[in-house]
């Protein structure tokens, strides 16, 4: 039994090495991973100069991404998950490479080249992501949830900022081939990692069931638990309206003037915050009264994009931009923690699976909605008006999802609370 009273270091997670290889694995994989999503849009941009050619790349993505999810928790509760890991991160360096020999070909004959790419890396990303948030379970002890969360977290966040930042610079000395070459020398590191680690047991499953009963299964559960449900469609309805990294090439290149080397740093910027306040989360947690720490962070993140779709100046929008990536560090915090301590064992790659369609949907669908909607009205506008609903989205959510809002874990036990705090409005 663990000592309630026992103060944990918070270091406590870097002290077991195969914590340790997991988080590089997951560092290595978003290096590549967020300095190819910076990469392909820019040069897609750069080719059309039409916002809705960035609003297909989000679609082109989200439709295997989502539509595979599903099997995917499914394969994810029923296979190795180190071996998916495995085999879709081979999948993600051989798209990278082909996207290199793509792009050494005439620009004008290699769109749909680089659209197929990245529709094969979202039928990969629909196996890997429940899988890899099923192994971390595995990997990790329950008793370091919320400390590992935010190494994580502040692992994924630090390469957000490093990835595109650095290669933003990349691009203008080596050009596409070169940049999707480096970003191939990180999925071949993250993979690396990965089988450093031990093959984990699966749970055996209590029951035997059909392969659609079983999906049906892991959703039926996300559906019963208001406090998962709400706060999964709470990300997905904010991010469909108020993101605007799909939409950064046209501010870096049309509104800010400042090319491929400020879209790095715009790129950057919310990434930067968000790594900030997840080290801060390894000491101080912010699930205590995870409900309202979640739908105030959100919150935050709309007024931010607010602020950013009507600058001009670019020290103002990497500011909205950081402060952005602070709210969404909490949000991203408590959201992996949930997932974690409200699901069973036996259900987690398909809980997981239902969690990733859901961002899958907020960031991948809502770039196709932003492409659209600033094709059509203009991308201030857009970005200004997702801002706005993602305020009205929160106080929809805080009405009337109440098991939600009053959802609080104990810090030293990881146990919800059966006591509900304060009632509405906090």
């Amino acid at each position: 039994m663990i000592n309630q009273n026992k103060q944990h270091d918070f270091r406590d997670t870097l002290k077991i090495s195969e914590i340790r290889l997991f988080i590089g694995s997951v560092g290595f994989f978003t290096l590549a991973s967020r300095a190819l999503a910076v990469v392909i849009g820019f040069q897609i941009y750069k080719i059309t100069h039409s916002p809705l050619s960035l609003g297909w790349l989000g679609l082109i993505e989200a439709i295997p991404a989502i539509s595979i999810a599903p099997f995917g928790g499914y394969v994810a509760d029923h296979v190795n998950r180190r071996t998916i890991i495995l085999i879709t991160r081979a999948a993600s360096c051989l798209c990278t490479i082909i996207l290199a020999i793509i792009s050494w070909q005439t620009h004008l004959n290699s769109l749909l080249g680089l659209y197929a790419m990245i529709f094969v890396a979202g039928v990969a990303r629909g196996f890997a992501d429940p899988a890899n948030t099923a192994f971390e379970a595995q990997v990790v002890p329950k008793h370091l949830t919320v400390n590992a969360s935010s190494w994580i977290s502040s692992t994924w966040i630090s390469c957000s900022v490093l990835g595109p930042a650095a290669i933003g610079f990349i691009f203008d000395a080596w050009g596409a081939p070169g940049a999707y070459l480096i970003i191939t020398s990180g999925f071949i590191l993250s993979w690396i990692f990965t089988a450093a680690i031990s093959p984990k047991p699966l749970p055996i499953p209590l029951k035997k069931e059909s392969l659609f009963k079983s999906i049906g299964t892991g959703w039926r559960f996300v559906f019963k638990t208001q406090p998962l449900w709400a706060a999964m469609a709470l990300d997905l309805f904010s991010v469909f309206f108020g993101g605007a990294i799909i939409l950064l090439p046209i501010y870096a290149n049309d509104i800010l003037h400042v090319g491929a080397k400020g879209l790095g740093l715009l790129n950057a910027a919310p990434s930067l915050g968000a790594l900030i306040i997840t080290l801060i989360a390894t000491r101080h947690p912010p699930i205590e009264k995870a409900g309202r720490n979640l739908l105030l962070a959100i919150a935050g993140f709309g007024i931010s994009i607010i602020i950013f779709a009507f600058s001009r100046n670019f020290l103002l929008s990497m500011a909205a931009l950081f402060f952005s990536g602070v709210f969404d560090g909490v949000s991203m915090v408590i959201r992996r923690s949930m997932v974690r301590l409200l699901s069973p064992d036996g259900l987690r790659g398909r809980i997981a699976s239902a969690n990733w369609i859901f961002v899958c949907a907020s960031n991948e669908l809502g770039a196709f909605e932003s492409g659209m909607v600033a094709a059509w009205v203009g991308t201030i506008p857009c970005v200004a008006v997702g801002g706005i609903i993602t305020l009205g989205i929160v106080a929809l959510t805080a009405g009337i999802a109440k098991q939600l809002r009053n959802l609080s874990f104990d810090i030293h036990t990881l146990e919800q609370k059966k006591t509900p705090p304060p009632p509405f409005p906090f």
